[in-house]
């Protein structure tokens, strides 16, 4: 592992950077502001292969890593138009059916995902479950070939725009009579599959949904890979999760600076730029350094994590989300803050990331769970939960 990125992804960085840029901040605010959706910038990204670098050739993808869908997420961040399905679609979904579906799975779903016309969303979260996965309700039996899934979902982005939901449900176990992890592969226009939006007080793209689940009968091949496996396949896909999500935060991050700087350089008060006073300058420079922290701990997670050391990747990327929702969360406030007033002004950008970035710091998963796995698995500690 190196320090510095390949050509090539520079190369990827700098064509999604531009890509981004043509549409930009205000593309996104409309949209999001009057309930649209950012379907022309997804669209193109797929068709130019940007959101399936990460799929295997072979389904027509790039071929590449999950560093290289991370860096994608963060420019499309960095510019002003985060899209937060990108976080689940290509990243938790793809990467799980590439790596434990089943060939009919993998060819029936990858291409899709390799040239963006595929859209998935992730229900894992349930209203008495939360962080507590072992407290999953959504339940899973066989009746005959057949699958019957019945449960409730909460928190799941982007419903309304996909084709299927991978959800992560519960079968019972034959040898034990124990109920074990297990993910199925829903399409929306299942009967027995509905969804109702939760109100949000945050202006995103992306909507959150409730999910719910009745006697929803799917076929044996809705499941994804071996029941055996489940819970590899469960954490193949949160560690990408993990990986993309610090990429979306420092691409928030840098987006927040870049405004801050600027505008500290041309905002002149006191007969000099307010980015000569250090009152100003060391915030800036402090969220710079954490920035920039993050976004190595999130490269070296995706290293280890294409690498095949999903051990190592797992406590990296644990990491590398908790440092990077800090660092996005602080440097926004302080951008706000060098903005003063206009730092709330719809004009200048800022105001709507207050909430994006927060929602960092709770989901996929929250700062305090990040440290009881830190305690508990890094330092040794005893658990304490």
């Amino acid at each position: 592992m190196g320090f510095t990125e390949s050509e090539e992804r520079q190369a990827l960085r700098q064509a999604v950077s531009e890509l981004a840029h043509k549409y930009g901040h205000e593309y996104y605010t409309e949209k999001a502001r009057g309930g649209g959706k950012t379907g022309e910038l997804w669209d193109e990204a797929g068709g130019l292969g940007y959101l399936g670098v990460a799929v295997p050739e072979e389904y027509g993808g790039g071929g590449g890593g999950i560093g290289d869908l991370a860096a994608v997420c963060e420019e499309f961040c960095a510019a002003g138009t985060p899209m937060l399905l990108m976080v689940v679609s290509p990243a938790i979904c793809a990467t799980v059916i590439a790596r434990y579906g089943t060939d009919d799975q993998r060819a029936r779903w990858l291409p899709g995902f390799a040239d963006g016309s595929v859209r998935m969303a992730f229900g894992i979260t349930e209203p008495d479950a939360g962080s507590n996965s072992h407290r999953i309700t959504t339940t899973a039996a066989r009746d005959g070939e057949d699958w019957i899934l019945n449960g409730r979902k909460v928190f799941v982005s982007g419903v309304d725009e996909a084709d299927a939901v991978l959800i992560v449900g519960r079968t019972t176990d034959a040898r034990t009579g124990k109920l074990k992890p297990a993910l199925f592969v829903v399409p929306t226009d299942t009967p027995g599959f509905e969804y109702k939006e939760i109100p949000m007080d945050l202006v995103s793209a992306d909507k959150q949904f409730g999910l719910f689940l009745d006697d929803v009968r799917l076929p044996s091949d809705a499941l994804v890979g071996s029941e055996d496996a489940a819970l590899a396949q469960l954490f193949a896909g949160l560690n990408p999760e993990r990986i993309m999500s610090a990429a979306f935060s420092v691409g928030i991050a840098r987006y927040a600076l870049d405004k801050a700087a600027a505008y500290a350089k041309d905002r002149n008060v006191w007969g000099a730029p307010i980015g000569s006073h250090q009152g100003i300058a060391h915030p800036l420079a402090e969220v710079k350094i954490e920035t920039e922290l993050a976004k190595l701990m999130g490269q070296k997670a995706a290293a280890l994590y294409d690498a095949g050391d999903d051990h190592g990747a797992g406590e990296a990327a644990n990491m590398a989300k908790y440092a990077a929702a800090e660092a996005a969360t602080r440097t926004v406030d302080q951008a706000v803050q060098t903005h003063g007033g206009n730092g709330l002004a719809s004009e200048y950008g800022l105001g709507t990331l207050l909430g994006a970035v927060r929602v960092g710091r709770i989901a996929p998963v929250s700062r305090e769970m990040v440290l009881n796995f830190v305690a508990q698995h890094s330092l040794g500690l005893p658990k304490s939960y």
